[in-house]
């Protein structure tokens, strides 16, 4: 046993488990990796943007250099876009690394934060990392009480977070409820509203305007490359705030934080128009054939507004293992409290129809039934 003296925080802390990799499931299996299909991590099925693996090619022969530690450019673009300053942006690796800044400015032993019942398990990783306590307000229908969080808060409470839509629900809150929240939450209690799904939205509650006014100084907006545009594997979120706020998140930023190819391939997606409209009726798709499939399967699905939908199976691991072993990946979710689901990504139309095949093949053989 180490006698290292570990900081306290880290006793009993659970290691994050993403969703299993291909290579993984082909070695444990013995599959072809090629055979594979991964709808376990709400990526991208059509891959990356075109126009972002052709500008990352035309930076590799500049790689020996480092990249600009400010991403100049990339900032300006998104800010542009935006409405906004580059000061109201901050960039991270991936939107995780901007809930770690939160946890560096704001969460210490005595403090605590205010999350939802099923909310990403970062939120509460990053608040006791950081030695504070969490306060889990119960979910309603797998979604957020936002009316329920904002009485929850305390006085030693120092941030909010609410992902909309959730993940890994796929629930989503209406506009009265967000912009009651928003209107509502204390001065001094940074809501951090996670808009990772938005662009998978129609008609998504706009929160700039709060930004741009500076009415809410202790709003944080964070958004991702992940999804839409299909760059999961570059790591690329970026946090959208007043810009007094980023300005001490940046403080604790590292330096060089985004490399060099991830700022020229996030520059070349947002001009990707194509594959954004391509990516969302891709989905749209896929959500209406997974969700009318798995309700003839007799299986209960939780409406989802994202690019996922959380299946009841019955014993949740028990269809992943089965899944797994015909190729297919999904995500089990008992590490979230909810042992009677598993959660699916939208994928192509064939891999789309493949999970089913090998869902319908798995519930037929009772893979469902309670061990």
């Amino acid at each position: 046993m180490s006698k290292l003296p570990l900081n306290p925080a880290l006793q009993g802390l659970p290691v994050y488990q993403p969703g299993r990799p291909i290579d993984e499931v082909a070695r444990e299996f013995g599959l072809p990796a090629a055979d594979i299909i991964k709808l376990a991590s709400n990526e991208n099925p059509l891959g990356p943007s075109p126009q972002a693996l052709a500008a990352m090619r035309e930076v590799l022969s500049k790689l020996h250099l480092y990249p600009d530690g400010n991403a100049f450019h990339l900032k300006k673009r998104l800010a542009a876009g935006l409405a906004l300053r580059p000061e109201n942006v901050i960039l991270g690796n991936g939107s995780n690394e901007i809930i770690e800044f939160v946890g560096h400015a704001l969460m210490r032993p005595g403090t605590n934060i205010v999350v939802s019942q099923f909310c990403f398990a970062i939120y509460p990783l990053i608040a006791r990392m950081m030695g504070a306590s969490v306060i889990t307000v119960p979910a309603r229908e797998y979604g957020h009480d936002l009316a329920a969080m904002r009485q929850a808060i305390t006085p030693s409470t120092t941030a909010v977070f609410v992902a909309n839509p959730n993940n890994p629900t796929g629930t989503l809150a209406s506009r009265d409820e967000v912009l009651a929240l928003v209107e509502s939450v204390p001065p001094e209690v940074l809501l951090v509203m996670d808009e990772a799904y938005i662009e998978f939205l129609d008609d998504p509650v706009d929160l700039l305007p709060w930004i741009r006014s500076g009415a809410r100084p202790n709003l944080l907006i964070m958004r991702t490359f992940s999804k839409i545009h299909g760059l999961a594997g570059l790591r690329l979120g970026y946090g959208i705030g007043s810009t007094d706020l980023i300005e001490v998140l940046e403080r604790v930023r590292q330096p060089f934080n985004i490399n060099a190819l991830v700022q020229a391939a996030a520059l070349a997606a947002l001009d990707d128009a194509d594959h954004i409209q391509r990516t969302r009726d891709t989905n749209r798709a896929g959500l209406v054939f997974l969700t009318r499939e798995c309700r003839e399967l007799g299986l209960t699905v939780v409406p989802s507004a994202a690019n996922f939908l959380m299946v009841e199976v019955g014993d949740g691991q028990k269809v992943f293992l089965g899944l797994q072993r015909r190729g297919v990946i999904t995500r089990p979710m008992g590490g979230y409290q909810m042992p009677r689901h598993i959660r699916i990504s939208v994928g192509t139309a064939k891999e789309n129809q493949r999970c089913i095949a090998a869902l319908r093949e798995v519930m037929a053989q009772g893979a469902s039934s309670p061990t």
